[in-house]
């Protein structure tokens, strides 16, 4: 039903976006041969402003009015006359943003033609004076585009949780991703797909848990011996860990195939198994089994399934059972290689260990750990990466509260945590939770604007979702939404510096002589950003996003990264033959068209002193590349010879990977099978200790819409050399995802 509702809903925005772009005046008015980039981009911002509105004014935080936007729209209408006109764009809307939900209350401007009324304050970002605004002062849309694009709106029902309701009308903040990504791919080919939820919870489940697991026992060794609480209790499990899919249909009693009809078993037969052929009236094989090719009966069967896989799915089943059993399973890596369900032993272990250090140091892990997509569009992965940690949190501040009342006064860290996590100012636990993730554990970067902006905008009404409107509290019980603009970034992943070597190595082209000083100059002003972004993160922590100092700690910072990364553009630039002094037309057209972005000073506290990003997950553009068939040139990989951007993206996340993290994305098929992938695959096997390949080269029906390509799964442990686990062919079968990830 929400497929059929997303579809309907796009279809028609479609074609309200390109009617809204024809209201917009004052962008590039004076350029009528240009692409309308600016026009599109604008458009986009306003109504994603739009529909965010929508979301909340249904919620009742917007004056407690549901019809809010409509309502206001009227009101400055009726203004107008006896020579006034009351723009509701300039005279209200405007307003509503960059004075209103940007703002604290006590900073309001209270002398507007129509009230703002009890509204919050969000911050975030979102609301503030956008680049576009600033560059085209004149900017004017007719109350027209906004009569229209509200009566569209209003067609549908407006629900902040995912849940599916009963009417074919509800559009929830998932629809939005899938609106951006159809968008731009009907737009123009960039390689941007959107990622279903099996998908992106399956890479980013046997990620990020395990590495968690590994930073856990990197500081708590006696915890994960073979013989401790944690693997014993797996030992204990049965098979309630091995999923549902794997076990569908296995009997409860009796053997693994007492079940299947007479002319199935027959072909278990072993002496048929070893019988050598010598006569061409002796029974083949492939006769006896011809039953094994008939699809199994739905109460024993996995949709799809034939006999041959229900077969081969029991001996599975048979052997991770045994292995449980026996106490074999003794590292979350085998939870990957078995295809176990990692989330649920987690989730579990937590709420029933006795073993305070394991939590303690578990939830260690989970402030710290740093989790990119980088090439992240509307922010599927970011989301799922969100809905993995949010329980593990939770259930860690839970456990935390018991070990205090069963033993007060011993467990200072969990009395100095929970301190932080009930103070007034939270409205509950679940909005600390969600705010905590997006500040401290997501982070990515787009080559689109749009993306990055929608990206953030869904994080933004995942924390609105869980308050509720509380009209006598202190900003309506919202507590202000944290500013992520410098988490999820703008920029070309594929062109910039990622490490001090690629910067230096640029510098002693250019000056030789001088490269060491100037490198340590860069570095100086690398740890002023960085000192600067910590004030700013730091400011958000104790709630102080309305104040002056806040305001001051994020221009301080965007001035300093202006200038910084000028100054690594000028340098970068020599790479591509282009001198900015010299030739300074020529500078700023390369500028627009390779939008470079320098991980090593926008990140540079995760990319130097913590020596990279600790997960990396996501799912790059597939797009053949050429000097010829794109507007930037992509220098300096490795994997030049594989002439598709998800090879280079794949070079770079190992660049930027810390040496023990995790790296998991889905990619076609080529990078397994094609002799043109023989480079890249050499890098990946040189750079990764654990490689888990899983491929499908033959599917009944499609894994992202609009996309009809055979794909990989890759999932690597980062750090020495080591060994590949899996590389198989596999039938696609989306109503039994885990049963059909390969084994080693």
């Amino acid at each position: 039903m929400q497929k059929k509702v997303t579809k309907k809903f796009y279809t028609e925005f479609k074609k309200q976006h390109s009617q809204f772009l024809d209201f917009i005046q004052g962008i590039d008015d004076a350029l009528p041969d240009k692409d309308n980039t600016n026009k599109q981009w604008y458009a986009s911002l306003m109504l994603n402003r739009l529909m965010f509105c929508y979301f909340i004014q249904k919620k009742g935080f917007l004056d407690q009015d549901k019809h809010y936007l409509k309502n206001k729209l009227k009101a400055c209408q009726e203004l107008s006359g006896n020579d006034n006109f009351y723009s509701f764009y300039r005279s209200f809307l405007l307003e509503l943003f960059h004075d209103g939900l940007g703002k604290p209350i006590n900073k309001r401007n209270e002398d507007l033609p129509v009230e703002l009324g009890k509204i919050p304050y969000l911050n975030g970002g979102l609301f503030d004076v956008h680049e576009l605004e600033r560059q085209f002062e004149e900017i004017h849309i007719d109350d027209d585009a906004f009569e229209r694009i509200f009566e569209f709106f209003d067609k549908w029902e407006w629900h902040l949780d995912t849940r599916e309701h009963a009417e074919g009308k509800t559009i929830n903040p998932d629809v939005i991703g899938y609106i951006f990504e159809k968008y731009i791919n009907d737009r123009a080919a960039m390689g941007a797909y959107y990622t279903k939820e099996d998908v992106t919870d399956y890479i980013g489940k046997n990620t990020i848990i395990p590495f968690l697991f590994d930073e856990t026992e990197r500081h708590y060794k006696e915890g994960f011996k073979p013989e401790s609480e944690l693997w014993l209790s797996l030992k204990e499990s049965g098979n309630a860990y091995i999923y549902d899919a794997v076990k569908y249909g296995v009997p409860k009693e009796g053997g693994l195939f007492d079940d299947l009809p007479e002319e199935v078993q027959g072909g278990f037969l072993p002496e048929l198994e070893k019988q050598v052929v010598k006569e061409d009236t002796s029974p083949h094989l492939w006769e006896i089994r011809k039953s094994w090719n008939q699809r199994s009966p739905q109460d024993i069967g996995l949709p799809t399934e034939i006999y041959r896989e229900l077969i081969e799915r029991r001996k599975r089943y048979a052997d991770v059972r045994t292995k449980i059993a026996a106490g074999e399973i003794t590292h979350i890596n085998d939870f990957i290689t078995y295809n176990m369900n990692t989330r649920q032993f987690t989730q579990d272990y937590i709420e029933h260990t006795e073993d305070p250090a394991f939590i303690r140091l578990f939830y260690k892990a989970l402030n710290k750990v740093t989790i990119l997509d980088p090439t992240c569009g509307s922010g599927a992965f970011l989301f799922a990466a969100m809905n993995i940690l949010e329980p593990l949190y939770e259930t860690c501040l839970k456990r935390m509260e018991e070990f205090i009342e069963e033993q007060p006064g011993k467990h200072k860290f969990f009395e100095e945590t929970l301190e932080k996590v009930n103070r007034d100012e939270h409205p509950n636990l679940q909005y600390f939770i969600y705010k905590s993730i997006i500040l401290n554990n997501l982070y990515g970067v787009d080559i689109m604007k749009e993306a990055v902006e929608i990206a953030k905008l869904r994080l933004f009404l995942k924390l609105v979702a869980v308050v509720d409107v509380e009209p006598d509290k202190k900003n309506f019980g919202l507590e202000p939404l944290p500013d992520i603009d410098f988490n999820i970034r703008t920029g070309n992943t594929l062109v910039g510096f990622a490490t001090e070597n690629e910067l230096l190595n640029t510098i002693q082209k250019k000056e030789p002589l001088f490269a060491k000083d100037k490198l340590d100059e860069f570095k100086e002003e690398f740890e002023l950003v960085a000192k600067a972004f910590g004030h700013f993160q730091n400011s958000q922590l104790i709630n102080d996003q309305g104040s002056d100092s806040f305001r001051e700690a994020k221009a301080e910072l965007n001035r300093r990264l202006r200038d910084l990364n000028h100054k690594l553009n000028v340098y970068l630039a020599t790479n591509y033959g282009v001198d900015a002094e010299a030739k300074p037309a020529a500078f700023t057209k390369w500028l627009d068209s390779h939008q470079p972005f320098h991980w090593f000073a926008e990140f540079y506290r995760i990319v130097d002193a913590e020596g990279g990003f600790d997960v990396i997950i996501g799912n790059p553009p597939y797009v053949v590349y050429s000097d010829n068939s794109f507007t930037y040139k992509v220098k300096g990989y490795d994997s030049f010879s594989c002439n598709d951007l998800y090879g280079y993206t794949i070079e770079r996340t190992y660049v930027l990977n810390y040496k023990g993290g995790r790296n998991g994305m889905i990619v076609p098929i080529s990078l397994v099978s094609t002799d043109g992938f023989d480079v890249l695959r050499r890098i990946m096997l040189n750079r990764a200790s654990r490689l888990y390949f899983s491929s499908y080269a033959m599917r009944p029906g499609k894994l992202f819409d609009g996309v009809d390509k055979h794909l990989t799964i890759f999932i690597s442990s980062c750090g020495n050399t080591g060994e590949v686990f899996s590389s198989k062919y596999h039938r696609w079968n989306s109503d039994a995802r885990e049963s059909l990830i390969p084994q080693s």
